[in-house]
């Protein structure tokens, strides 16, 4: 099985560059993508938590796309809050918005350091055949 970085998404190289990750790794038909946070295009983060959370899923949206894949396709979504009990709700609230009410298996797992982020998210995907 070979394993490719993913093409980055637009806006997101700045962040890759700084923290030196790629946002995807291809290996046969799975997708792994990295963490996925609430960047503006500078890198720095979304300073509004309901809008990090929408920015970290538009990212991601945008990776799974680029690879050919969609929400559809997800087997495996983790999510990192610094504050879970406090941001839970938003969570989602924006999730239910962009998946839908029945999301993929889901961990939530409660951090103290996301690189000055609030939210971030990772995901594990089969890319559909003939993408």
């Amino acid at each position: 099985m070979s394993t490719q970085d993913a093409t980055p998404p637009a806006g997101m190289q700045a962040l890759y560059e700084k923290f030196r990750y790629s946002g995807a790794t291809r290996a046969g038909d799975l997708l792994f993508v990295s963490g996925q946070v609430g960047a503006r295009d500078d890198g720095t983060p979304e300073p509004d938590f309901e809008k990090q959370v929408r920015l970290a899923f538009d990212t991601l949206i945008a990776t799974l796309k680029a690879e050919g894949a969609s929400f559809d396709d997800i087997v495996d979504l983790t999510t990192y809050h610094i504050d879970p009990e406090a941001q839970l709700e938003t969570v989602v609230k924006v999730r239910e918005t962009v998946i839908g009410k029945r999301p993929p298996n889901w961990t939530a797992v409660g951090v103290t350091w996301l690189a000055g982020f609030d939210f971030e998210l990772k995901v594990v995907a089969r890319i559909p055949q003939g993408a």
